[in-house]
């Protein structure tokens, strides 16, 4: 909707206001018209003669200057009445929330009528720079979006942090939280200011990080630091972790070598090698409650783009999460990274990639897969053998079920990553061709969400009808909920 059209639409305030104003301006000017009159007395006395009617129309049966002071008192009044209430629809808005980039008559919409449901619900899973990435694209489209975000990081300043205070990780949070907030803000710069100098004990460390930590600890919770957090930066949506709990991811490659905490799966590879499997410590932790009720109210969900192992996964590895995703009637999507990822997969093609996600997620729930279709802008600008493009291959001739979309999605500054504005664009086109299979109520209740979608499971330990969310996470990743009226859950 236009500015134009939100400004003319009833109900603002603005419009009548605005018209007392100008009619209070008008009776000031009236007044100032008939001082004039009566300084020039001999154009009132012809025009008394031929035109009797302007006798009353002028006020001429009240004295001078009683007329004139009459007519000034009551514009002023009109305008200020008017002023007052122009205040109210225009300034207080303002005052409540910063504009954030937004037009003036969305604010003024907002805060007369409510918040505006967006046109698409969009869960973004994953962690990282590629999550980041995306979320850049998405706050400039008409979605409500949702991050979830694995907490499993433990490199640098976060994994210095974890060590000291025992406390999820808030790298990817901080970084998410950034993005979703107004780049070019002095505060959004702050938040990802990273302390240098070496010898100082605050070398490395991001203030964004440390700002999430002193919250946690004078909150006494992750949530609610993460919640604060995205308010002082007054972001386009919501930054969730997928667990409250302080993880450790681990990884099992096919030589039998496992591999403790993120960092370690990155710099000590497959090279040669591929990772089997991957697993949290401890083992199926519970899932966030409002991230369940985002997925299972969710019109779009985007896992990635980003590592597939250390970003990804982890967060299909959360117990309730994949179980969420499969009874959601979103659609789901898989966006595949630009290219290689050393250490992580080697050689992979796009088909390898799927195959990972179906293993975690489960056959057939998988809508389609987003690939990069100009693989020649990532060969050429790669800086090492190893780093390949992720290209189709056999994706379309295995029969995974998966729709393959492929578009030019390669930044034309770093080429081996998305670029945000064309794979928000595509991913936005790809809700509005697949809108959700059944209208869904918004609701800030998990909770409620759950009771509403797990109405038709049994009561035999997997989702009882009436439980809250935060139980659908008592499942581990190999079983599946079973209705009790022949409905199936997509499989």
């Amino acid at each position: 909707m236009s500015a134009w059209r939100t400004w003319l639409q009833p109900g603002m305030r603005v419009k009548r206001w605005g018209t007392l104003a100008f009619l209070g301006l008008t009776g000031m000017v009236l007044s100032v018209a008939v001082g004039l009159v009566w300084a020039y007395r001999s154009y009132y006395f012809e025009l008394q003669a031929d035109y009797p009617i302007l006798r009353p129309l002028t006020l001429q049966f009240i004295p001078h200057p009683w007329r004139e002071v009459l007519l000034l008192v009551v514009g002023l009044i009109i305008a200020g009445f008017a002023a007052v209430r122009l205040n109210r629809s225009l300034v207080a808005p303002l005052l409540a929330k910063e504009a954030s980039g937004r037009a003036l008559a969305q604010i003024v919409a907002e805060h007369r009528f409510g918040p505006v449901r967006p046109a698409f619900g969009v869960v973004a899973i994953g962690g990282g720079t590629g999550l980041s990435s995306l979320l850049r694209g998405l706050k400039h489209h008409d979605a409500g979006i949702t991050a979830i975000v694995t907490v499993a990081d433990d490199g640098g300043s976060t994994g210095r942090l974890r060590a000291d205070f025992d406390i999820p990780a808030p790298g990817d949070i901080r970084n998410c939280i950034a993005a979703l907030a107004d780049d070019e803000a002095l505060v959004t710069r702050l938040f990802q200011h990273r302390f240098e100098g070496d010898g100082t004990s605050l070398h490395g460390h991001s203030f964004g990080n440390l700002f999430i930590t002193a919250l946690t600890r004078t909150t006494g919770s992750f949530e609610r630091a993460v919640e604060e957090a995205s308010q002082v930066l007054n972001i386009r949506g919501r930054v969730l972790p997928a667990t409250l709990e302080n993880v450790q991811l681990s990884a099992e490659l096919t030589d039998g070598t496992i591999l403790h905490g993120e960092s370690s799966v990155g710099e000590h590879g497959p090279r040669g090698k591929r990772i089997r499997r991957m697993f949290l410590t401890p083992r199926y932790p519970e899932a966030h409650a409002p991230a369940l009720g985002a997925i299972l109210n969710a019109d779009l969900i985007i896992l990635g783009p980003g590592s597939l192992f250390t970003s990804v996964v982890p967060n299909l590895l959360v117990a309730g999460i994949p179980d969420a995703i499969r009874w959601s009637e979103a659609t789901v999507v898989y966006v595949c990274n630009v290219a290689t990822q050393p250490g992580e997969t080697d050689d992979f093609d796009a088909a390898d990639h799927v195959r990972v996600i179906v293993d975690h997620l489960g056959p057939g729930r998988l809508d389609a897969v987003l690939v990069n279709a100009n693989p020649a802008s990532v060969v050429a600008a790669r800086g090492e053998e190893s780093i390949r493009p992720v290209v189709s291959g056999s994706l379309a001739s295995e029969h995974l079920g998966v729709e393959v979309i492929a578009r030019d999605l390669a930044s034309e500054v770093n080429p081996l990553r998305h670029d945000s504005q064309k794979l928000a664009t595509v991913l936005m086109e790809l809700a509005r061709s697949r809108p959700a299979r059944r209208p869904r109520a918004v609701t800030d209740d998990p909770g409620a969400v759950y009771r509403e979608s797990a109405s038709h499971l049994n009561g035999d330990g997997h989702g009882r009808a009436g439980q809250p969310v935060r139980d659908l996470a008592a499942t581990g990743p190999g079983q599946r909920f079973r209705p009790v009226d022949g409905h199936a859950p997509p499989e």
